[in-house]
């Protein structure tokens, strides 16, 4: 037994082997293996997909139209117009009852004019009233005033005006009686020109109201009236 034992140890230790990798065959057959699986895969995927095909619902009539998108930009167009009028109508409504609210009342406006009858004021005359809380000198003068108003020459004057352009009717001299020097009210038929004088600062004007020795830089103020029949509107 012990010999036949070696002599079969011999015989497989002399037999020539051929090295062959052990998983080139498990490696064939598994790619194989998995090959068919895929290919049964994707053909049982192709008929599940062939079979699970569902139709796709009709969506047309709720599309626009080509039009849609010029009429949508229309109606902005309207709406952002409509808006625009509606808040400017607001606006003009608010400001005229602001305007309405601030302006003067009526007893307000009577006392921004004030009214002279003219038959009241004899020839030679001053007198003095009192508007928007400044006294306004209005002369009645002769032809000798009116005369010797026109014989100064201008270039004498510190402030050059003819007596043509601080008159609308020669007869009638209407003024300011407050002097351009600090504000005070000069005193009629005085001074060195026979017209009003400053007390306060020595200020003389002539019978035209013109500014003629003394402090003050301008002639005495014109403001705005007119004639209307026998009254004199100041204002």
């Amino acid at each position: 037994m012990a010999s036949l034992a070696r002599t079969f140890a011999s015989s497989l230790a002399n037999r020539s082997y051929r090295a062959v990798p052990a998983s080139a065959s498990a490696f064939k057959f598994a790619s194989v293996g998995f090959s068919n699986n895929d290919d049964q895969k994707q053909s049982n995927a192709g008929q599940m997909r062939h079979h699970s095909t569902t139709s796709v619902p009709d969506f047309s009539k709720y599309k626009k139209t080509k039009n849609s998108g010029e009429a949508s930009r229309n109606f902005a167009y309207m709406m952002i117009g409509s808006t625009g009028l509606v808040s400017a109508a607001g606006a003009q409504a608010t400001v005229s009852d602001f305007l309405a609210n601030m302006s003067a009342s009526a007893d307000v406006l009577a006392l921004a004019k004030a009214e002279v009858e003219l038959a009241s004021i004899p020839e030679g005359k001053n007198v003095t009233i009192k508007w928007r809380g400044k006294p306004v000198f209005i002369r009645h003068r002769t032809e000798a005033e009116i005369a010797e108003a026109n014989q100064v020459s201008i270039n004498e004057l510190r402030d050059p005006q003819q007596d043509a352009e601080r008159v609308k009717d020669p007869k009638w001299l209407v003024m300011l009686g407050v002097c351009t020097h600090l504000g005070c009210v000069p005193i009629g038929e005085a001074g060195d020109f026979g017209g009003w004088y400053c007390p306060c600062h020595g200020s003389h004007y002539d019978i035209s109201g013109r500014i003629r020795k003394g402090p003050a830089p301008l002639n005495l103020e014109i403001p705005e009236y007119n004639f209307q029949e026998d009254k004199l509107i100041i204002g």
